[in-house]
């Protein structure tokens, strides 16, 4: 296939030969395959490590000719932090405009009271046309069978991964999509963790004098303006790999969610929490302008800013699985809530309280109420609960 970029993080990986249409995997290389996928999920590593490794395996198995990877925030699942090899550079904003006005095998569908994979050519029954995404976008690239996994969970929505067939391939098999089917809840779980790991320390401070950044983009997601700070600001953020503007994936992403819930297609929030680096995390929301251009259209407006620490709480105690009562316990913590007040609020015995507290600290390896706050929120916290040692 011509016209292929790599992404800033893009995996290199041989291709199988042709003949991977055929069922070529068997119960037990799967088997074989899903025990060294389970060895590499238990190995600490950042997400992109994980992934890279994860899709070497998944290559053994289930051969494809380009894929896309992306983290999602777990509440509102738009993507971000992309792992992939997709078409040229110039049909990203269409591409992912088109995948967020999909529905078919639409992330946010899967595994809703059905299996966590698909294939288009289940899906549609062989008329590929019927997705807009290959109607629009990947048609043109020669591909002839797209295989979705959702990777979610009861803690929300962590990822989603596209494998793409190019016409000299057969579609994917029952027993391929099977194989991706069992393998999604181990990588789920890992890939939550990953997430998890990035509240390893508060975060580092970032430049805050560079002033708000704003980019615009028309209907077609590309980038008509932006505030003069924008650029500078997101080298800042997002150092620079070629001669190309810095534009975050998020920014597409985001403004694709407003699209697609603008049509009705998914009511999630148009916004995504994208961890950068040294525990900062930042949050990109789309919206729409109230004036419309020459075109007739209003465009979209993009902001990015630091992660406040209520939306951090929220990614921080969904990444460590903390349950309901946890989640409660947590929300008061923030506030500056001792143990006593603890007690009172929740109605349960200071004991009680100090049990959930051991089992919050051994979930998130936090030694006492300062060090979980400051993980937690990204900024040492005030009150009595920060003063309080250990339990």
């Amino acid at each position: 296939m011509s016209g292929w970029y790599r992404s800033r993080i893009a995996v290199s990986a041989p291709r199988h030969s042709a003949a991977y249409g055929a069922p070529v995997a068997t119960d037990r290389r799967q088997a074989r395959s899903l025990e060294r996928i389970d060895r590499v999920c238990a190995v600490e590593s950042d997400a992109k490590t994980l992934r890279i490794q994860v899709l070497a395996e998944i290559r053994q198995v289930v051969g494809f000719d380009a894929y896309v990877w992306l983290l999602t925030d777990p509440t509102t699942a738009v993507g971000c932090d992309p792992l992939a090899d997709v078409p040229c550079l110039s049909e990203l904003p269409a591409l992912v405009k088109f995948k967020y006005l999909t529905e078919i095998n639409r992330w946010t569908t899967l595994s809703a009271g059905g299996p966590s994979a698909r294939s288009l050519g289940q899906s549609t029954a062989g008329d590929l046309s019927l997705s807009p995404v290959w109607r629009e976008v990947l048609c043109r690239y020669g591909v002839s069978d797209v295989a979705s996994v959702v990777f979610d969970d009861r803690f929300g929505c962590w990822a989603f991964l596209d494998l793409w067939r190019d016409r000299t391939a057969g579609p994917f098999s029952a027993e391929d999509v099977a194989f991706l089917t069992d393998l999604a809840p181990r990588i789920t779980q890992a890939l939550r963790r990953r997430q998890a790991a990035t509240f390893g320390a508060p975060a580092v401070s970032q430049r805050r004098d560079l002033g708000p950044v704003v980019m615009l983009l028309d209907n077609d997601l590309n980038v008509v303006n932006q505030t003069a700070a924008t650029q500078e600001w997101l080298e800042v953020l997002v150092p620079r790999v070629s001669d190309r503007p810095v534009i975050p994936s998020s920014v597409y992403n985001v403004a694709g969610q407003l699209l697609a819930k603008e049509d009705g297609v998914n009511a999630h929030e148009a916004s995504s929490r994208v961890h950068l680096a040294e525990g900062f995390w930042v949050t990109l929301r789309a919206a729409r302008l109230g004036g419309a251009d020459a075109t007739g259209q209003a465009a979209i407006a993009v902001t990015l800013e630091e992660t406040s620490p209520l939306d951090r709480l929220d990614v921080f105690i969904r990444s460590f699985a903390l349950t309901p009562r946890e989640r409660q316990l947590m929300t008061l913590l923030a506030t500056g809530s001792d143990t006593r007040d603890l007690a009172r609020r929740l109605q349960l015995s200071e004991l009680t309280i100090q049990d959930h507290l051991k089992s919050v600290f051994a979930k998130t390896g936090a030694r006492n109420r300062n060090t979980l706050l400051s993980r937690a929120l990204g900024a040492r916290p005030d009150g009595p609960a920060a003063s309080e040692p250990g339990l």
